[in-house]
C-alpha cells in the first residue's frame, strides 16, 4: 500500500501536468473578441456629414450579419450583435476561430472576411471588420 508521502508526491507531479494540458486545450478558459463592424457604402453618393438614411441601422447589421465559426467553418458558434455604432464584444473559449459572414452565400463586394482569429486566455483580441457593400 502506498504511503501518504508517495500519494502526495504523485499528486504534486500530476496536478501541474493536468492543469498545463487543460490550459493548452483551452478547457475552461475564456477571452474576449471585440471590435467594430463598418458596413458601407449604404448610398450611391456619400456626403459629409452623412445623410441619416445612409447610416447603418439594426437592420443593416442583420442583413450583413457576421458570425464566429469553428476553425473548419462547419459550425456557426455565435452571430455578432453589434451596437448601432458597430461595436461588438463577445466572450469565447480560448482557441482559434474563423470570423465570416453568417450567411456563407451572401454577396460580398469586398471585406476583410473571412479571417482567422485567436482568442487568448484572459485577454482581448481586437478585430475590426470592414464590409464593402458594392453600392456605388
Amino acid at each position: 500500500m502506498a504511503s501518504i508521502k508517495q500519494y502526495c508526491l504523485g499528486l504534486a507531479i500530476l496536478i501541474p501536468v493536468f492543469f498545463s494540458c487543460k490550459e493548452q486545450a483551452g478547457i475552461g478558459f475564456t477571452g474576449v473578441l471585440k471590435g467594430k463592424i463598418t458596413i458601407g457604402p449604404l448610398c450611391p453618393v456619400e456626403t459629409v456629414p452623412p445623410q441619416p438614411g445612409c447610416q447603418p441601422t439594426a437592420q443593416t447589421y442583420i442583413t450583413w450579419a457576421t458570425a464566429v465559426w469553428n476553425l473548419n467553418k462547419t459550425t456557426k458558434l455565435i452571430t455578432l450583435n453589434p451596437s448601432l455604432e458597430g461595436n461588438y464584444r463577445v466572450t469565447l473559449p480560448t482557441g482559434h476561430y474563423i470570423v465570416d459572414l453568417a450567411n456563407p452565400q451572401a454577396y460580398r463586394a469586398g471585406s476583410n472576411l473571412p479571417m482567422e482569429i485567436t482568442v487568448i486566455k484572459d485577454d482581448s483580441t481586437l478585430f475590426n471588420i470592414t464590409i464593402d457593400t458594392g453600392i456605388r
